[in-house]
């Protein structure tokens, strides 16, 4: 079973690609090859289209991939495969996908923080993948037409997995395919995160989901306007508010709350305004 790993570089500094590259190169099962499409060498195109053109030019069925700010584990690709291997030994089958997992880096309480509120700590069952950990084949990628290629540079990953599920793909969840992500190193940085994956998702027009129902970001989002004017009507819920955030994530936790919530309001109402031109 041979692996091609494909990944989109997106205003990545060369020694963020060169630690990827490393990582890639010590695996304890080694891939087949490596493609790294770089986005400004095709007209500034979009991750998603970025991917896509990485995947088309892959040799091999199965398709790893990750992005560049992300750093595999050692055993990353052997866990990532796995069920690939299991279900070749059994009968052969291209509509598997399997989500890997992240371990979000943190050097302070600040990004501790922002962890929270950008990751997931602890994957269940009904984990649909990242492209920061995930594999398939590319005989699926085809099925569904690839990366949706409208979006810009976030929610490809939620819309394609929409896909996938329509498509009728078997998921399966690797924990311990494990990539570090690291976590932004800037209040600002963090609210520029939020923002765009909010507007990603208005883009992305899920509003219902095949596998989390109503639980989508947009619908998520849209209890984020809804609080504030229930806080505008009745402000002792503010306060309630801020007792939440500091459970949630501490002291740093209420000043990213409310830095979160209007990174999506903002985001939120870009991509709509950007839907509708």
């Amino acid at each position: 079973m041979k692996i091609s790993v494909c990944v989109t570089i997106f205003n990545e500094k060369a020694e963020t690609v060169k630690r990827l590259l490393t990582a890639l190169n010590n695996q304890t099962l080694k891939p087949d090859e490596i493609i790294i499409i770089d986005a400004k060498d095709y007209d500034n195109c979009s991750r998603s289209k970025g991917r896509n053109i990485a995947i088309s030019k892959a040799k091999n069925e199965i398709i790893a991939i990750t992005d560049a700010g992300c750093i595999p584990h050692k055993n990353w690709l052997t866990n990532l495969v796995k069920p690939f291997r299991i279900a070749s030994s059994q009968f052969p089958r291209n509509d598997i996908v399997v989500a890997g997992f992240y371990e979000m880096v943190c050097t302070n309480k600040l990004q501790k923080a922002m962890a929270i509120f950008l990751g997931t700590q602890n994957p269940r069952s009904d984990f649909l993948p990242s492209a920061r950990s995930m594999t398939f084949t590319k005989s699926i990628w085809k099925k569904v037409g690839g990366f949706p290629e409208n979006l810009k540079n976030t929610a490809e990953d939620t819309l394609f997995n929409v896909n996938l599920v329509k498509a009728g793909a078997k998921f399966e969840v690797a924990k311990n395919a494990i990539v570090d992500w690291q976590m932004p190193n800037s209040i600002k940085s963090f609210y520029l995160k939020i923002k765009n994956y909010a507007s990603g998702d208005a883009q992305s027009g899920i509003w219902w989901h095949p596998v989390k129902k109503w639980q989508t970001h947009n619908v998520k989002i849209l209890t984020i306007f809804l609080r504030y004017i229930l806080f505008f009507y009745y402000p002792w819920l503010l306060v309630v508010y801020i007792v939440y955030a500091f459970y949630k994530a501490g002291w740093w936790g209420i000043l990213l709350q409310f830095i979160s919530d209007f990174g999506c309001i903002i985001g939120f109402s870009h991509g709509i305004l950007q839907t509708s031109s």
